[in-house]
């Protein structure tokens, strides 16, 4: 299992839109609104590494979507 975080901003009045789609994604476990540099913050669970790049990759294609900044979590 391979968890990212993943930061998304989007066009003025596209929120609502990309939020929703991005609620309906396969491997997006949590969506958080938040305010600053970023619009959103997409908890991504995925069976691989390969997988979860796939979820950026359809996060970056999605109408409104202006820059994606992701981390991948480690266990220690």
């Amino acid at each position: 299992m391979v968890i990212g975080v993943t930061m998304v901003s989007v066009s003025p009045g596209k929120e609502k839109p990309v939020y929703s789609e991005l609620k309906a994604m396969k491997n997006v476990r949590d969506v958080y609104h938040v305010f600053g540099e970023f619009d959103f913050v997409v908890i991504i669970e995925a069976s691989s590494l390969s997988e979860l790049n796939k979820t950026v990759d359809t996060i970056r294609e999605i109408e409104g979507v202006i820059k994606t900044s992701t981390v991948i979590g480690a266990e220690i």
